[in-house]
């Protein structure tokens, strides 16, 4: 009896190291697969928020970190600098919209340096399938009513949904998200207007933060 537990013990525990084996020599082989596939993500989704033609230079690694409220979070955040000919042509500011439905919500958007915003896309969220995630562009064309939107003021009352008097479609049902985004959005582009030329001076830090 007690040599069968023994047996059995000693099994289990092969078995065990097998399986952690296995695991890290997965996590080994497709590190750098999945590192090359958020990378062509990153520059796809760069590139819809400031059009290749204005820039020149490798947006996806022309990178600064950043801590600011405006951010919607504590944590450092990536702001991408475009240039053309050497010359600072728009930025992509990472975000988080922290009121969200079911949670944070981490946005990218696109700012020239008139101060137009070019674009907006959501990068992650947990919002309700059929509701909420319509702030998804695989799902619906609503983030596309960010393009070309200016700012006037860092309590710009346009940039609220219809329902608070501003100039965003909201949904059916689920008017907190676009809200969150909305938000999230404005404080992102007013933030990466006003500071701009600070911004441009950082040192590029992103891959040595990560």
């Amino acid at each position: 009896m007690i040599r069968a537990m023994r047996n059995n013990g000693a099994i289990l525990a092969l078995a065990a190291l097998l399986s952690t084996g296995l695991v890290a020599v997965t996590n080994t082989l497709t590190k750098d697969t999945i590192a090359e596939q958020q990378r062509i993500q990153l520059l796809r989704v760069l590139n819809q928020v400031i059009p290749e033609d204005m820039h020149d230079n490798a947006l996806a690694k022309t990178c600064t970190l950043v801590t600011s409220p405006n951010l919607g979070t504590s944590e450092p955040m990536p702001i991408y600098i475009a240039t053309k000919n050497g010359e600072p042509t728009a930025m992509a500011v990472e975000a988080i919209a922290p009121d969200g439905y079911n949670g944070a919500i981490k946005v990218l958007v696109g700012v020239d340096t008139n101060n137009t915003v070019l674009g907006v896309r959501v990068l992650s969220h947990n919002e309700t399938p059929g509701l909420g995630d319509k702030i998804d562009l695989n799902v619906s064309d609503w983030v596309l009513s960010f393009n070309g939107k200016n700012i006037e003021s860092e309590d710009d009352k346009r940039w609220a949904v219809y329902k608070d008097g501003g100039q965003f479609d909201q949904f059916t049902g689920a008017t907190i998200t676009p809200r969150a985004v909305v938000s999230a959005a404005r404080n992102a582009a007013w933030y990466a207007m006003q500071n701009k030329d600070t911004i441009v001076r950082q040192p590029l830090n992103c891959g040595a933060a990560s």
